[in-house]
């Protein structure tokens, strides 16, 4: 009996890490799927399902501009928790050195 049980804890365990694994598609999830994602609430989630009602989001810098409370640092964020727009994780844009000045990091 014991070893069955630990047997359905560790299969739930592993399906539990491939779901989180493979990321949250902001333009497929349910709101309690987007809830699931460290860092969205609510309030979020409503404004992102508000969105995407109008337009699917093409990209990163879509739902940034598009989402209140999406920026490029919670953008960061979200992406690491899981979130994903068309399957893509959220890669910070390169800053640019201004002729005469070292590139900041």
């Amino acid at each position: 009996m014991m070893k069955t049980k630990s047997w359905l804890l560790g299969l739930a365990l592993v399906l539990g890490m491939t779901a989180a694994w493979a990321g949250v598609d902001v333009n497929k999830a349910t709101q309690s799927e987007l809830e699931s994602v460290k860092g969205v609430g609510p309030a979020l989630s409503g404004r992102i399902l508000t969105e995407r009602q109008k337009a699917t989001f093409k990209d990163w810098s879509d739902l940034i501009d598009r989402v209140q409370g999406v920026g490029k640092t919670n953008a960061a964020r979200l992406s690491e928790a899981g979130l994903t727009v068309g399957a893509a994780t959220y890669v910070a844009p390169a800053v640019v050195a201004k002729a005469g000045k070292p590139a900041q990091k």
